[in-house]
C-alpha cells in the first residue's frame, strides 16, 4: 500500500460490490484492503481472490474483528442490512459510504454536494434513478423562480438488475422522490423504474419531466449542460442525448449512461453512475485526509 493511499473494505460481493473493487484498485488515492461478502463461492469472492486481495465470507464481522483494517467502508449489501451495519460501523469510526436506499445518513450527489457531504460520517448515495436524474432537476430549479412538478422515468436493462435492487425496488422510489424534493424544493414528484428485458440489453436512459410557470428555456438550456458536463468528469458515460424542449406545456429532456465496462457490462450503466458517484466521494475524502495527515 502506498503512503498517499487510504484503505477501503468493501462490506457485499455482489455485482455492485465488485465492480466498485475494479474501481478502488484503479484509484490513485484509495486501496482495498478487504473484500467481504456471506457466500464463500461467490464470483466476487473469487474474482478479489484472483486480484490479490484479502477476502472473507464473514461480511461485517471481518471489521469488527479487525477494526484497524480500513479507513473507509463501502456497504454495497441491502437497505436493511445497511440499517443494521451502520451503528456498529459508526462506533469504531468509520467514514461509510451507503450505496443502499436505506434513507439512513446524508445523501449525495457528488455534482450537487459532494463537499458538504464530507462533513457527515455516513453518507448515502441514494439511487442510480437518484444520480441520474436529481442533478438536472437541481439544475432547472437553480436557473427557475419556481418548478410545481417533476417526474423522472427511467429504463434500465433487466439483466441489470440484480437480487438487491429487485428487493429494494419501494425503497428506491422512496428515496428518489423525496432526493427530487430536497434538491429542488418542489413538493410534487414522481419516480418511475421500468426493468428493460430486451436482449441484446439497453442502456440505461432516464427521462425528465419538469413543469414550471413561464419557463427560460435558455437559462434551463444553459444551466442543465452545465451539470452535465460535472457529472462527466466522474461518470465518463453519461450523455445528454435530448436536450431540453417543451412537449405537452411540460419540460422534457433525457439522458443515457454507459458504463465503464469494468468487471460488468457496458449497458450496466446503472450500477455505473452509482458507483462512479461513491468512488468520487470516497477519493474526495482520501484526498481531504491524507492532507490533513501530512500537515497540508
Amino acid at each position: 500500500m502506498r503512503t498517499n493511499q487510504l484503505k477501503v473494505a468493501i462490506l457485499g460481493s455482489g455485482n455492485i460490490g465488485t465492480d466498485l473493487l475494479i474501481k478502488v484498485l484503479r484509484s490513485e488515492y484509495l486501496t482495498c484492503t478487504l473484500f467481504t461478502g456471506r457466500n464463500p463461492d461467490s464470483r466476487g469472492l473469487q474474482v478479489a481472490r484472483e486480484l490479490g486481495v484479502q477476502t472473507s465470507y464473514r461480511s461485517i464481522d471481518a471489521i469488527l474483528d479487525n477494526p484497524d483494517c480500513c479507513d473507509i467502508v463501502i456497504d454495497a449489501t441491502s437497505a436493511a442490512a445497511h440499517i443494521r451495519h451502520y451503528p456498529l460501523l459508526k462506533a469504531l469510526g468509520k467514514f461509510v459510504i451507503d450505496m443502499t436506499p436505506s434513507q439512513l445518513g446524508t445523501s449525495c450527489i457528488p455534482a450537487v454536494n459532494l463537499q458538504e457531504s464530507l462533513h457527515s460520517n455516513n453518507v448515502n448515495m441514494i439511487t442510480c434513478g437518484g444520480q441520474a436524474s436529481v442533478p438536472l432537476a437541481y439544475a432547472i430549479a437553480q436557473s427557475q423562480q419556481e418548478v410545481s412538478y417533476i417526474e423522472v422515468v427511467s429504463s434500465i436493462a433487466s439483466l441489470s438488475a440484480g437480487p438487491a435492487t429487485r428487493i429494494n425496488l419501494d425503497e428506491y422510489i422512496e428515496s428518489t422522490e423525496d432526493a427530487l424534493r430536497s434538491y429542488t424544493g418542489c413538493t410534487r414528484t414522481k419516480a418511475i423504474l421500468n426493468l428493460n428485458p430486451a436482449i441484446p440489453s439497453i442502456d440505461m436512459q432516464t427521462t425528465l419531466f419538469a413543469v414550471v410557470p413561464e419557463p427560460n428555456m435558455d437559462n434551463i438550456t444553459r444551466s442543465v449542460e452545465e451539470m452535465v458536463t460535472r457529472i462527466q468528469h466522474y461518470v465518463p458515460g453519461y450523455q445528454l442525448i435530448v436536450p431540453p424542449v417543451i412537449e405537452n406545456g411540460r419540460i422534457a429532456m433525457m439522458v443515457k449512461v454507459q458504463g465503464l465496462g469494468d468487471f460488468l457490462p457496458t449497458h450496466a450503466g446503472n450500477l455505473d453512475i452509482i458507483n462512479c458517484a461513491a468512488i468520487a466521494l470516497a477519493e474526495e475524502y482520501a484526498r481531504r485526509s491524507l492532507a490533513v495527515r501530512q500537515g497540508g
